[in-house]
């Protein structure tokens, strides 16, 4: 009788923010679907949020509750990015680091054969290397964004140097180097820089997964893999299932019902979808760029808004002379997936651009922080949208560079040679929207795990 395969227990840990927990979740349930068993931690009210599990996945993930500490400015029951502005964030930070003693007391206890967590508890690889736990640094990010962040806080005599570097390339405007510098390089409330976490966790970990692939990012993983001088494994792009979300949005929505509504009112292809994640706060001018610059656009659009302190008081939905703004939450997913959508405003994060793609839905990127800007010159790159332009020194845009680009990228037909974005998006699609392709990567990655985790602590798991 042939042997069974080994069975894992493994723990995974993000960040406390939703564009990180959600991948993390992805890809814990693709793992469970092997027959390993996952501890996924995180915070009572994050895990209370969380899709809920398939039923047959339901025996092999365990949602592990860590209560996070109370700090001062921090404000009660906020647990994740989305329910703060921008600034309070270290202080999450600083309470995310309170877990470090509850967490170090569940590995002991627990003895996962593998460990799987994010840039920020730096102070990870001193408790795995104790209790000799197997440790993977997940990035959520590109591989090309992940790299560059690292490279720019390393100091020159610190960088490998390579010829081939797609770095070597890179040349940051003034204001996206003091953005990168006060975002990354600068010690905040919680005590550290973003750069001294990573650092610490891509120097103590054993291996650096990544959700990419080699067809995108084949040049960048190599880069990564160079500088970190460690196994780099991409795990696929993880594309969410719209089938399984379309389950999470029922029939009798009052809300999907009047946006479904409206988006089959608007011809083919017509429809700009605006959304620039939760952490996204824009102030009075930015809002109103934008706004005046979607109503120039002539194109009809659909804007998710996050609630803003300073901007125009908007309620659930408003509307404008071409459009709706929209505060509540929305299917992201099915929005991208209808036919009405012909194009999408987005800050450029990892995971939105991966939605957008998978659906062949061209771009028009208005990075604001972290690695977004990197995210959009990649797209570019690849010609599947365009970059709004801004102000070198300052960062502002115009509601004119803005209407523009989203006329180039809204554009059907061919004009004098111009590129056709949506041509280019939907040949990407054949990529982003590949479940064979990225299931693939995920199953190389759990054969990685499984190959390489101490024979000592495999065991056959009822």
């Amino acid at each position: 009788m042939a042997d069974q395969p080994k069975k894992l227990h493994i723990a995974m840990f993000p960040w406390l923010a939703f564009g990180h927990i959600i991948p993390y979740f992805e890809l814990a349930k693709l793992i469970a679907q092997k027959g390993h068993k996952v501890s996924f931690i995180s915070t009572p009210t994050n895990i209370k949020r969380l899709p809920k599990l398939p039923s047959n996945l339901q025996p092999f993930v365990e949602l592990i509750e860590l209560p996070l500490p109370h700090v001062e400015n921090l404000p009660q029951n906020a647990e994740a990015t989305m329910d703060i502005p921008q600034h309070i964030i270290p202080y999450l930070k600083k309470a995310f680091d309170g877990l470090q003693e509850p967490l170090a007391k569940f590995l002991e206890s627990s003895t996962p054969h593998w460990l799987i967590y994010d840039f920020a508890p730096f102070w990870l690889p001193p408790i795995t290397s104790k209790l000799g736990i197997s440790s993977i640094f997940f990035s959520i990010c590109s591989a090309f964004g992940i790299s560059f962040i690292n490279s720019f806080g390393l100091k020159s005599n610190d960088k490998p140097s390579f010829d081939d570097d797609p770095f070597n390339k890179v040349v940051l405007q003034h204001y996206e180097d003091k953005t990168m510098s006060e975002d990354h390089n600068e010690e905040n409330e919680s005590g550290v820089s973003d750069i001294f976490r990573l650092h610490q966790v891509l120097g103590g970990v054993d291996v650096v997964a990544v959700r990419t692939c080699m067809e995108i990012e084949a040049e960048s993983i190599r880069s990564l893999q160079n500088q970190c001088r460690k196994p780099v494994i991409p795990v696929g792009l993880l594309p969410p299932s719209l089938y399984l979300f379309s389950s999470e949005v029922s029939k009798d929505d009052e809300d999907w019902n009047t946006i479904l509504k409206w988006l089959d009112e608007q011809e083919e292809r017509s429809v700009i979808y605006v959304a620039f994640g939760s952490e996204v706060a824009l102030n009075d001018e930015e809002f109103t760029e934008i706004a005046m610059g979607l109503e120039l656009s002539g194109f009809p659009f659909f804007w998710v808004l996050k609630k803003q302190k300073s901007s125009p008081d908007v309620s659930s939905s408003m509307e404008t002379k071409r459009g709706i703004i929209w505060t509540n939450w929305v299917p992201q997913l099915k929005i991208l997936a209808h036919k009405s959508v012909g194009g999408f405003l987005s800050h450029s994060g990892w995971g939105s651009v991966i939605e957008s793609l998978q659906f062949g839905c061209p771009l028009i990127m208005l990075p604001f922080q972290n690695e977004q800007g990197l995210v959009a010159r990649l797209m570019e790159e690849k010609m599947v949208g365009i970059k709004v332009p801004r102000n070198e020194h300052d960062g502002k845009f115009t509601r004119d560079s803005l209407a523009k680009a989203l006329r180039s990228v809204m554009m059907l037909e061919e004009d004098k040679g111009k590129i056709i974005y949506r041509n280019h998006a939907e040949k990407m699609s054949k990529i982003f929207g590949d479940k064979e392709l990225h299931q693939k990567y995920t199953d190389e990655f759990v054969d990685y795990m499984e190959i390489h985790s101490p024979s000592s602590k495999i065991s056959m798991l009822d």
